[in-house]
């Protein structure tokens, strides 16, 4: 799969991933004003333009980065695995399902999908990936 930054300076490759997840934590959403809609790429993902990526350590566990240029989003990338969680909207495809939401604890009363999905709380997530708590509150 193919995608790009708004202003184009930042292209990137990675391998096929149709499924997107959403994370509903305050992290995400401070991040980006809404929901982070995110497809997992692994660890295999390749970039062009990579002298205009900017990375911010946003948690103990987590980095995300962003084009210094126009300000697109990235990635959201764990430090332990290196996997890349790159956004839905910087593909250049639009043949994505939306399969799983975290965090739905978290989530604003303001909006809701109508998607059916599998939901995890804050603490199952915690659970599940091995993270610390207290990095978590936001």
């Amino acid at each position: 799969m193919e995608g790009h930054c708004l202003c184009g300076a930042v292209r990137f490759s990675a391998p096929d991933a149709k499924d997107i997840g959403v994370c509903h934590c305050g992290f995400c959403r401070r991040w980006g004003g809404g929901p982070l809609l995110a497809t997992h790429c692994g660890t295999s993902v390749s970039f062009t333009g990579a002298e205009r990526i900017t990375v911010y350590a946003s948690s103990g566990w987590a980095e995300r980065a962003f084009c210094s240029q126009c300000g697109t989003h990235l990635y959201y990338r764990l430090l332990a695995t290196r996997e890349y969680f790159i956004p839905a909207g910087t593909f250049d495809s639009n043949d994505m399902v939306m399969t799983s939401q975290i965090y739905v604890d978290r989530k604003p009363d303001y909006y809701a999908f109508a998607n059916e999905t599998p939901m995890l709380t804050e603490q199952q997530v915690l659970e599940q990936y091995g993270f610390p708590p207290e990095d978590a509150k936001s």
